[in-house]
């Protein structure tokens, strides 16, 4: 009797066929509607549906240049650019039609006026007109190393000099038994729930500026749960994380979040709001004392080397910096909106993290955050920054 071939054995060349044969006919599908165009029938005369997305102004001494991005369902062409309702000649880079999702800089040699408004409007060859405001026309800052140097300063300042602060209550904070244990615990999630809230509303104010090609609001919403699935898988390996690691990630929750900060006041400086930018760094310190308060609260129980602290504290701090050079000088929505969506997963990453190592501290599951210790700390954690945010408000 002749062996029957059995079920679980793999039939390689029919699979093959099979995984080809539906891409093959989609290939063929789309490049039918591609070619033969079959709505064409259905067209009416109706223009093309148009959008232009402005992602970048720099003023300077030849007068106005604006990053802009096309969205609409057809490639466009620029065809006047107005300026405080008074037409200018400009310059398109490169020149020539716009495809969608495509970006090109418009240079017009206007004379702008310090401190005053300007309204930008763009006309397309088919009528459609797109306004940008320039609400307070100041110079866009240079690349230059002072100008970096003073940028970093800035960000140590709002960064990481806070942190420091906070952990330098770290020799206090030892000799706290286990019901202050659980109070600085739950602080820390008070004030990451806090972050968390923060960055994910600033991201999706950000991402609602962004073309809409980049689906601003589902963006944040991907990628800050891609970030979360992904540093779960990380943190768990080797068994949940607990002292010097749960404060590392403690710190990278921080810092990404900290890069936010630093793009809201490198942008506040480029747009001449330097009032606003010291406001928002003495505002942002006080914020952020708390912060190194947090970081240290899992390794009270051991002493790690000094080296540790500096790290943590420039892990915490340092995205400041680099917050500041981009928000100033290569500001994008949808790129912020990217970074502070990467932020809200990795604080959201860090609270669960917390909250299970409290959890396991007290061997009483979630009955622990029911414990008068716990409570008064995540209230104090929420209240502290929320009146602190009071002041970064504008």
């Amino acid at each position: 009797m002749e062996d029957q071939p059995s079920l679980s054995e793999p039939r390689r060349p029919q699979n093959l066929i099979w995984l080809l044969m539906p891409l093959a006919l989609l290939i063929a599908a789309i490049g039918w509607i591609v070619f033969a165009d079959p709505f064409q029938s259905f067209r009416n005369g109706a223009p093309p549906v148009e959008g232009v997305t402005f992602e970048r102004t720099i003023l300077n001494d030849q007068g106005l240049r604006m990053l802009m991005r096309a969205g609409g369902s057809d490639p466009m062409r620029i065809a006047q650019v107005q300026v405080d309702a008074a037409y200018w000649s400009f310059t398109q880079t490169p020149p020539g039609d716009i495809s969608r999702g495509a970006t090109v800089w418009l240079d017009v040699p206007y004379p702008w006026v310090l401190g005053e408004a300007h309204a930008v409007t763009l006309v397309t060859t088919t009528g459609a007109t797109f306004t940008h405001e320039i609400e307070v026309a100041v110079p866009t800052p240079k690349v230059t190393a002072g100008q970096l140097r003073f940028q970093a300063l800035i960000g140590i300042f709002v960064g990481i000099v806070p942190i420091v602060f906070g952990l330098m209550f770290y020799p206090v904070l030892r000799g706290v038994g286990q019901g202050g244990m659980n109070f600085l615990m739950a602080l820390t999630i008070g004030l990451l729930s806090f972050l968390l809230v923060d960055s994910a509303e600033e991201a999706l104010e950000l991402a609602g500026n962004s073309a809409a090609l980049f689906q601003g609001p589902v963006m944040v919403i991907l990628v800050a749960a891609a970030t979360f699935l992904l540093l779960m898988a990380v943190g768990q390996r080797g068994g949940p994380p607990t002292g010097l690691a749960l404060s590392t990630f403690i710190a990278l929750g921080i810092g990404l979040h900290n890069l936010g900060e630093g793009l809201a006041i490198g942008a506040a400086f480029a747009a001449g709001s330097a009032g606003l930018g010291t406001f928002l760094v003495l505002g942002f310190t006080l914020h952020n004392i708390t912060e190194g308060i947090g970081i240290a609260a899992p390794i009270l129980k051991k002493r790690p080397p000094l080296w540790a602290f500096a790290g943590l504290a420039l892990l915490a701090g340092g995205p400041a910096v680099i917050g500041m050079w981009l928000g100033s000088l290569a500001f994008s929505p949808q790129w912020g909106a990217f970074a502070l969506a990467i932020g809200a997963g990795a604080i959201l990453q860090v609270v669960v993290q917390v909250g299970a190592y409290v959890m396991r501290s007290n061997n009483l599951g979630l009955e622990t955050f029911l414990r008068p210790s716990v409570l008064s700390g995540l209230t104090a954690g929420v209240a502290f920054m929320y009146i602190t945010a009071a002041f970064v408000k504008i």
